[in-house]
Order: structure tokens, then sequence, then C-alpha cells
């Protein structure tokens, strides 16, 4: 391995459910609840596809983009001061570069809120790269992103390791010609028999590598 890629949401961040509270309380707003199933359908989305998907999904009338700029709006103060890492994951970063490994991020995230994320916990610095699916025309379930961040790191795809908490994700991965490692989420525990199987590796921690 010369490159690990890390997803946020779920993955080095403790994140996904805030997402949660956000559809929750979008939702709420226009007097609807979460649907079953609404949260998974939309997770490997980027932002625009998500509320493409929901405007058709409720027939909502403001535009994808502006659902987005509501959504940012939502999430930016939690992003910037609330989230925290997962156990374990700022010590195993800290492992890899002193390792001299590489380290970049793959995410759907737009950059209005990953940038705070990782300033927030001082690791803005530590990755070569950051792609975003803001970035390419497709979602999670692709290899674009991961293409693009390792492109972006100089290092061919077969010298990388993905960490992911998500199928579309680790399928998008193993589409670049990455290997994979699944992380494990409570938001996700519904899939941790499938992330076992199609992943090259799992973790249910990152202290587990440590």
């Amino acid at each position: 391995m010369r490159a690990a890629i890390f997803d946020l949401d779920g993955t080095l961040l403790d994140s996904l459910h805030i997402w949660e509270d956000i559809d929750e309380e979008f939702l709420q707003k226009r007097g609807l609840a979460v649907p079953e199933g609404y949260c998974e359908a939309i997770a490997s989305m980027g932002f625009l596809d998500a509320a493409d998907y929901a405007k058709k999904r409720f027939g909502f009338p403001e535009s994808p983009e502006a659902i987005v700029a509501e959504w940012n709006d939502m999430a930016a103060h939690r992003y910037g001061n609330v989230i925290q890492m997962k156990p374990g994951a700022r010590d195993y970063l800290a492992k890899l570069r002193d390792r001299g490994i590489l380290l970049a991020v793959a995410t759907a995230l737009p950059e209005k809120l990953y940038r705070p994320a990782l300033r927030h916990h001082g690791i803005e610095t530590w990755f070569g790269a950051v792609a975003s699916t803001d970035e390419t025309s497709r979602g999670k379930g692709y290899p674009d992103v991961y293409r693009l961040a390792a492109k972006r790191l100089g290092v061919s795809p077969e010298h990388c390791v993905v960490f992911e908490d998500i199928l579309p994700g680790i399928q998008g991965a193993k589409a670049a010609g990455m290997k994979t490692m699944g992380v494990y989420d409570a938001c996700s525990s519904g899939i941790q028999e499938d992330l076992q199987r199609l992943a090259d590796g799992y973790i249910q921690s990152f202290e587990e590598l440590l």
C-alpha cells in the first residue's frame, strides 16, 4: 500500500446520525416523515443527485440547488464544531503518515462541509488530495471519485487501499482497481455481512489497526 483513501461520513467521521437528524428536520418542516429506505437510497449519491431524488420522490417545488443549499446550511455548524472522529481514526492516520503512506479523502460531501470538518480536527494538511463527488459526474457506486483522488496523489490505483462504510463505496473502489477495507458504522449495520463479503478486509474500529 502506497496510499490510503478514506471516505469521511461514517468512516473517519461519526457523522451519519447527523444526516438522519437533518433528513428528519428537513422533512418535518414540510409535514413529512422519513420513509423507510430513504436514507439508504441517498447514502451513496452526491448532494445534487440526492436533492433531485428527494424533489422527485416528494414533489418538492424547490430546485435541487435550493435543497442542497438548505441542507448545507443545516449541516455547516455541525461539521465545523460538533462532529467527532471515529475511535482510533486520528491515531491510525498519524500511524500511516509516520510510515510514509500518502493519504487522500474521497467523499460525497461538498467543500463547504468537508473543509470545516478536517480543520476542526486538525488534519486538513495531512491529506495530499481531496476528491468529492461534486467534481465527478457519478456517485460513490462508480470508480470516478476514487480514481480522481489517486490521480491527485500521483499513485496508481493498484497501490491504493480505500476505506469505506457503505456497499456502493466498496463497489466503486473495487471498480477503480483498488483494494478495499470495510469499516463498521452503526448507521449501516444492516449491511455488515454484505460489506464483509465484498471488501478485501473489514474492521469494527480503527483501534484494531493501531
